[in-house]
């Protein structure tokens, strides 16, 4: 069986939890997860957050870099139209160095208006600030010179990976996707419905059809051995990242796979984060066609110790059924 850890770091303030400890904690969580075989390791960006939503992604996977031999890590994704595209490309060439051609890459545009205030980007231009941070990003990564804004650079040293790090674009729209089919090494929707979008846009550029959404269902899931206990205990914080993304992503109706809800139980209703035993787990998956879990043990400031309860049942539980 398959499986994969993601990290926002969404620490608000009723978590009780410092920042340096919910960090260290997931680099003792990513370490003990490529020890089992986990295969990607996921971070985030976002910037200016009241719950402290990590803004520097680099930094955090150099950490678990350091931390880990096997599993991939993502940078999912990362707000081009916040950086500099020179500083940008020097900081992923030692990373990919650092993880040994581990990383892969999603870029996006962003959508959150307070953070582009607080850089000072218009919103207008964030096709343009996309499209020109993968051109140099690319170029930057064959270990060329390269024109840039009129001028010749070289970026050193090399990447470790040949060609560097794989850089889909993320996005929620018909432009992002179809930016992504004419420039892109891939496309990762925010919602499924927005791939069409992009296949239609790949097939009529003349290449072959990239097939159905890579992405299903949004759903968190974590494992409690009783799970109405687990609920009452986890919910406070799948309600926090549920809102906490509903705020953003209605000021301008961004199609998302979070939406504001008035308390638990109508987040429950919605099927969107769930508490289950490891014996359900275990049974859905061997009726999955490819068995894959996909965890956010700290989700919106999930507890330390309860997150561990959760990753020790996937442990102890869940991989020996598929041994």
């Amino acid at each position: 069986m398959y499986f994969g850890l993601r990290f926002d770091f969404r620490n608000p303030e009723f978590a009780a939890t410092t920042t340096a400890d919910r960090y260290a904690a997931a680099l003792d969580m990513a370490e003990w997860a490529d020890t089992l075989g986990c295969t990607t390791i996921g971070v985030s960006e976002h910037h200016g957050s009241s719950d402290g939503y990590l803004p520097s992604p680099i930094p955090m996977l150099a950490a678990m870099a350091a931390r880990t031999t096997s599993a991939r890590l993502m940078l999912a994704a990362l707000i081009a139209p916040f950086h500099d595209p020179l500083r940008l490309a020097e900081d992923l060439i030692v990373l990919d160095n650092l993880s040994r051609g581990r990383l892969d890459m999603v870029l996006a545009g962003g959508y959150v208006h307070e953070e582009f205030s607080m850089f000072g980007v218009p919103m207008n231009e964030r096709g343009r600030r996309v499209a020109e941070t993968f051109a140099v990003l690319k170029a930057a990564f064959s270990g060329e010179p390269f024109e840039y804004r009129g001028r010749t650079v070289h970026i050193t040293p090399t990447p470790f990976r040949p060609g560097g790090p794989s850089i889909s674009l993320g996005g929620s729209s018909k432009p992002a996707a179809q930016r992504a089919a004419r420039i892109a090494d891939g496309f990762i929707p925010t919602t499924a419905d927005v791939w069409q979008f992009y296949r239609d846009e790949v097939q009529k550029l003349g290449r072959p059809d990239p097939g159905p959404s890579p992405i299903g269902a949004n759903q968190t899931v974590a494992l409690a051995e009783d799970p109405e206990k687990g609920w009452e205990q986890m919910a406070p914080f799948f309600l926090h990242e549920t809102n906490a993304y509903g705020v953003w992503q209605a000021q301008d109706d961004v199609a998302s796979p979070y939406h504001s809800v008035a308390d638990t139980d109508e987040l429950r209703a919605t099927d969107q984060y769930r508490v289950l035993t490891p014996e359900q787990l275990v049974e859905e998956q061997k009726a999955a066609p490819f068995p894959f879990a996909f965890f956010h043990p700290l989700c919106g400031g999930m507890p330390i110790d309860l997150a561990w309860s959760s990753l020790r049942l996937f442990e102890e539980q869940v991989l020996p059924a598929f041994a």
